[in-house]
């Protein structure tokens, strides 16, 4: 067998279902597929038991310990040449495996060593909601991401695949210990082993997915903020990691700050001439109150510029991309959740770990592993 397919699920039954339907519409069949139940509450063993027929499926229930930790427990029970791990909330065009596999053919025919690990990028599909699709886009936009997650543009040379889209070979896998006990950024800490143990690790941008992600802005929050504390940790875990994409967030969050700071400042002087020349007793007396009102709007809409100009190139390359004004609009807020939830995450952490010399590797929200 070549391709062992392996999902952890969380309360997830509806998604599985997804998923599942999407897998039996796969092109190229020389495939298992594996569904490790983390700890749920609200089972999907009924979903997957519809498809029993339909692919070599096998479900397996444990104890919840996480999405890493449930990988590992699915690839000790499979057997294919190589792991394909999936997020449950992915859904993969028909011809995802076989794109899998022409890529690694063509890129074991052109290249001196086989290629050892992969990842592939992820869209929004047409169904998905505004608030999907706008989330989407701010993970996956050069604007916001700097092409991280599976652009062909990208601002790192190298390519860390993520596990909702992350193929390895099992030899590779076996050596490496598979994922580790990291609750966040476990697939980036497995993706940085790969490049430090040698192995040769590739991004296949036809290896695409449809992924869902969170489905509202608090959520995503959530995700984003324990993100950039994993970038810390994964800091103290590999030294050399951390990369100049990795510190736009922390910058653009504190950008952000002085901006709005600076911008609250000059209208308050802004209502101050106004107050001024509101009480004015004598009409000629004028000139310095004008002066704060002309002043003080002048340095709001200079601060506040910078945000203006980075909403507007949001907007419209958003609303080109999904072709809707409506996900363009929606994508200004989710594109600000993304850096600044990523930014403080990343600041809070390494103020702890860095600055107050914490050793425990941290994490703010610790049961959405997969909400």
């Amino acid at each position: 067998m070549k391709y062992s397919i392996i999902v952890p699920v969380y309360n997830r039954p509806d998604e599985v279902d997804e998923l599942l339907q999407s897998i039996t519409q796969q092109t190229f069949r020389d495939m298992e597929v594996i569904i490790v139940e983390d700890g749920s509450s609200l089972p999907c063993d009924s979903i997957v038991h519809r498809y029993a027929g339909k692919l070599p499926l096998r479900y397996y229930t444990k104890e919840n310990s996480g999405p890493g930790q449930t990988r590992n427990f699915g690839a000790e029970h499979s057997q294919g040449e190589y792991l394909i791990f999936l997020d449950s909330d992915c859904v993969l065009p028909p011809d995802f495996l076989q794109n899998v596999d022409n890529q690694l053919s063509t890129f074991n025919t052109q290249l001196s060593t086989k290629v050892d690990a992969w990842g592939g990028p992820d869209r929004a599909h047409e169904s998905f909601t505004p608030v999907q699709k706008a989330i989407s886009y701010s993970m996956t936009s050069f604007l916001t991401t700097g092409g991280i997650r599976g652009g062909r543009k990208q601002m790192d040379r190298k390519f860390y695949p993520r596990s909702f889209n992350m193929g390895i070979r099992r030899s590779l896998y076996r050596q490496l210990g598979g994922f580790s006990s990291m609750r966040f950024g476990e697939d980036i800490d497995l993706s940085i082993r790969i490049y430090e143990s040698g192995a040769n690790c590739r991004l296949f941008p036809e290896a695409w997915v449809w992924h869902k992600r969170r489905t509202d802005f608090k959520k995503f929050f959530k995700q984003v903020h324990n993100s950039g504390i994993a970038r810390i940790n994964l800091m103290k875990r590999h030294p050399g990691s951390l990369k100049l994409v990795h510190l736009l967030p922390m910058v653009f969050t504190l950008g952000t700050f002085v901006c709005l700071l600076f911008a609250f400042l000059f209208l308050l002087l802004t209502l101050f001439g106004f107050i001024a020349l509101w009480r004015m007793p004598k009409p000629g007396c004028a000139n310095g109150p004008m002066l704060c009102i002309i002043g003080g709007a002048f340095g709001m809409l200079l601060f506040l510029l910078p945000l203006l100009l980075f909403s507007l190139l949001v907007f419209i390359d958003s609303s080109i991309r999904n072709k809707s004004l409506h996900v363009g609009l929606i994508s200004i807020p989710a594109s600000f959740i993304q850096l600044i939830g990523y930014g403080t995450g990343f600041l809070r952490a390494w103020w702890l770990r860095c600055v107050c010399d914490r050793n425990e590797e941290l994490q703010a929200f610790k049961n959405n592993f997969y909400s």
